[in-house]
């Protein structure tokens, strides 16, 4: 064999295995329409379970002592107008006032400042890369802080009651007080804690809140001022004060309290709504 055809050969051994692997390839890829498809997004309702639930779990041992403290916050202001308050009307404004005040404390004011310190620290970067609805972060959130204030509440009301001699036959209304209630204050804490520029800013508003729930709602109506009445009439909590209040009655209106009930519910709605709202356009930026 001459070194021509030696040079031709090796040539011809040389393309054939580049032409097989080129021919090869294309039937080893694989064609997009058979790629694997995304994981279809989380529906509301198991997401907000698993929200509500991590939530729990997370505020379980920061926010207890928080808890208790609001509690005997409220149980230290009925008995201090317990010297001023004999009866009738205005205790039970103060100890209608005073139970739905924890409410005030926790779900308005500590969940403003959580969402207030979510959005500073760059939390809501995590929960924009999950596939979880934007409504279930915030109803679970506000959930979970609702959650912690049944205990107080209903340890607030009890007390209240022994303490100013009110009747407890109709105490079975904070089972519709506190759900609305929270979910009414609950809804503005997290809007306030989202739409704050700051940090800061989202604890000052939490505490102002809290301040015009225990000063708006403690005190008996019809001894403020006119102009005072109308930023009561505003606050959130003062319907669910106010069908608290009605229950001390030996005959309770209930259609009135119903009313009171149906406003705090339609609060409850519209506040969580423009939180959500305003977790959309905080996860955005």
């Amino acid at each position: 064999m001459t070194t021509g055809q030696r040079g031709r050969r090796d040539d011809s051994v040389s393309v054939v295995p580049v032409r097989a692997v080129a021919q090869a390839a294309p039937a080893t890829a694989v064609p997009d329409e058979q790629a694997a498809p995304l994981a279809p997004p989380a529906r509301l309702v198991p997401a907000l379970v698993a929200v509500y639930r991590a939530q729990l779990s997370r505020a379980r041992v920061a926010r207890i002592p928080l808890l208790f403290v609001a509690t005997f916050q409220s149980i230290g202001i009925m008995v201090l107008l317990r010297g001023v308050v004999d009866g009738g009307e205005p205790a039970r404004a103060v100890v209608s006032g005073s139970s739905v005040l924890v409410v005030a404390f926790v779900a308005l004011n500590l969940l403003a400042q959580y969402f207030g310190q979510l959005r500073a620290n760059g939390g809501l970067d995590h929960y924009a890369t999950l596939p979880v609805p934007p409504a279930a972060v915030v109803l679970g959130a506000a959930a979970a802080y609702a959650s912690f204030t049944v205990p107080g509440t209903v340890v607030t009301a009890v007390t209240g009651c022994v303490l100013f001699q009110l009747p407890m036959a109709h105490l079975w209304v904070l089972a519709a007080v506190l759900p609305l209630a929270g979910a009414a204050l609950a809804g503005l804490g997290a809007a306030l804690g989202l739409l704050a520029p700051r940090q800061e800013f989202a604890t000052l508003c939490g505490q102002l809140g809290m301040s015009a729930a225990l000063l708006l709602g403690v005190l008996p109506a019809e001894r403020m001022p006119a102009v005072i009445g109308w930023a009561r009439d505003l606050l959130p909590s003062t319907y669910g004060v106010e069908a608290l209040a009605r229950s001390f009655d030996p005959h309770p209106d209930w259609l009135v309290v119903g009313a009171d009930l149906g406003v705090c519910a339609a609060v409850g709605v519209l506040s969580l709504a423009v939180a959500t709202w305003a977790y959309r356009r905080a996860a955005t930026r």
